[in-house]
């Protein structure tokens, strides 16, 4: 049978998309997707993990011979990537970047694919799989789920479901991809896009109060530290689960029913996986944390 290899990278919101994307594909051309969860990852200085084996995904692991985890390997990807460029049929499906490394939803030519593709790209848009969003919902279900609810804000979400509001402020921005500040990685643009975050969320805030009755807004973060001086405690609940915490968060996250989006695929995929739906999600019309000028859902409102 044919084959489709994705190349698995990031943190879990990127793989995410990752993983959706090529899983869409798979079905449009029926081939058989596999899972490289290792090329990304082999080299030491890289302190992210795979974690989608944390959700009930059908494919399986592609085969030792598939992957490129080791220099050597690595290097012979390099060679076959630019070699492919050449070639009427492709090995290789790379997501398509302009000059300035930004990309967008586009449509390329599965007619030249060879029997065999490695997939390679974020592919940050939900164009590319939104006509399989149910089957994505069985697919990123979480394993052990049962044991997640034990958590203290599971029932608290559940019982005034209507009225919360989920909030993500995402700190610590070191990300090369955050195209829209200047110098990204340094402390500078961290803290800018603290502030631009924070700024949107308060811009939301005035706007979803006057939509829902009484709403109550849970605060996720990967770091609490100065969020009180702009959120304080007697009106935001911070979220801020000890154990677990990637997977605990976004479990809580998708049971939420209201969403002020924070600028951050970890938080789109929660909302995004939301089954209410009359669901509000509000998304910041002056940041993107993507290099897809694609990335936010046209159903979101933008504010």
């Amino acid at each position: 049978m044919n084959t489709l290899v994705v190349r698995i990278a990031e943190g879990l919101g990127n793989q995410m998309f990752m993983y959706a994307h090529s899983f869409a594909l798979s079905k449009k051309i029926n081939y058989k997707l596999l899972i490289d969860n290792k090329s990304s990852f082999f080299k030491k200085k890289d302190i992210k993990t795979y974690l989608l084996h944390n959700f009930n995904i059908s494919a399986e692991i592609a085969d030792e011979s598939l992957l490129f985890n080791n220099n050597i390997k690595n290097l012979k990807r390099k060679i076959l990537i630019n070699i492919d460029k050449f070639k009427s049929k492709k090995k290789f499906l790379i997501e398509d970047k302009d000059l300035n490394k930004f990309t967008k939803f586009y449509q390329y030519n599965t007619d030249t694919f060879l029997n065999n593709v490695h997939v390679e790209g974020h592919f940050e848009c939900e164009k590319y799989f939104v006509h399989y969003k149910n089957d994505l919902k069985k697919e990123f279900s979480i394993k052990k789920s049962q044991n997640l609810k034990n958590n203290l804000f599971f029932n608290n979400i559940l019982q005034n479901n209507e009225n919360i509001v989920s909030i993500c402020i995402r700190q610590n921005r070191f990300s090369e991809r955050l195209g829209n500040y200047n110098n990204p990685g340094s402390l500078a643009a961290s803290e800018k896009f603290t502030k631009d975050t924070i700024d949107y969320v308060y811009r939301a805030i005035k706007d979803i109060s006057n939509k829902i009755n009484k709403p109550k807004f849970y605060v996720w973060s990967d770091s609490f530290k100065g969020l009180k001086e702009y959120f304080p405690e007697n009106k935001f609940i911070f979220v801020d689960n000890k154990d677990n915490k990637t997977i605990n968060d976004f479990f809580l996250l998708t049971k939420c029913k209201n969403f002020i989006v924070g600028p951050t695929s970890f938080h789109w995929w929660g909302a995004w996986l939301s089954d209410y739906q009359k669901k509000i999600c509000y998304f910041p019309k002056n940041i993107n944390p993507s290099k897809n000028k694609n990335f936010w859902p046209e159903s979101w409102t933008a504010i």
